[in-house]
């Protein structure tokens, strides 16, 4: 396996604000992409990775490969990368996973293969009746404007408008976004659908407007929401997060 990014800026990324989730994970390298799909240790969150061959000036994998990194020690490596150096990923001899940072200067690095005991993550097949598409920035200061307040934000949809509504001990917030050019709201149903989800975990997702200027938010009532940000043909990161279902 031989793989070359001439833009690591999409693997950087992606690396950061996935470790902020996920400690450890396995990657897998298929012909076609390097994928992830793995649970946060306290199984609240879900992140979904998806980088294509298309995005590499060389990829060459031959077969199926599976590598479990530690990923805050991957993410220490990224950091070192600059927009201007070609990052290439390989298998050593040792059974290491060799990052190499070329240059006008050329700097290697060997992380260690780790055991990973956990199964196999498989990706829920869920159902969504709201889809709501709009700019990265739309939903990052909805959620800014809400983590002022409280713990938790309700998200709610209605045909044409989309809600963010969070309280406090005292405090209120709430934030309307219409249907307009940058936001699109599609629900089959006529009534209100809402639902709460955690705030610190939010805030931790919607980094993925490193990655895309647009995102693409799915929930239904008391039920997981899914958060997804994509680049065509180069990289693809979403999240689903378990819904906090309150006794009325």
């Amino acid at each position: 396996m031989r793989l070359t990014l001439a833009e690591p800026s999409y693997l950087k990324e992606s690396i950061s604000i996935i470790s902020d989730l996920v400690n450890e994970a396995r990657f897998k390298v298929t012909p076609d992409a390097i994928e992830l799909v793995a649970m946060d240790p306290a199984n609240v969150a879900m992140v979904i990775f998806k980088l294509l061959s298309s995005c590499f000036t060389e990829y060459d994998v031959r077969k199926d490969t599976e590598i479990a990194i530690n990923l805050s020690n991957l993410k220490q490596v990224l950091r070192r990368a600059s927009p201007k150096d070609m990052l290439t990923l390989e298998i050593s001899d040792e059974n290491r996973l060799k990052i190499t940072l070329k240059s006008s200067t050329t700097r290697t690095f060997n992380l260690p293969i780790i055991e990973l005991e956990e199964k196999e993550q498989k990706v829920p097949d869920l159902k969504f009746p709201v889809t709501v598409k709009t700019s990265s920035s739309v939903l990052n200061e909805a959620i800014a404007d809400v983590d002022v307040v409280g713990e938790s934000v309700a998200f709610i949809a209605e045909p044409e408008k989309f809600t963010l509504q969070a309280e406090g001990d005292l405090n209120q917030a709430k934030i309307e976004i219409r249907q307009d050019d940058i936001t699109k709201v599609s629900t089959n149903s006529d009534e209100k659908v809402k639902a709460k989800y955690s705030i610190e975990y939010l805030k931790k997702m919607i980094s993925g407007s490193k990655l895309s200027e647009d995102v693409i938010i799915q929930f239904n009532k008391d039920y997981p929401l899914k958060l997804e940000y994509k680049t065509v043909d180069k990289v693809m990161l979403s999240f689903i997060l378990a819904p906090r279902v309150e006794n009325d």
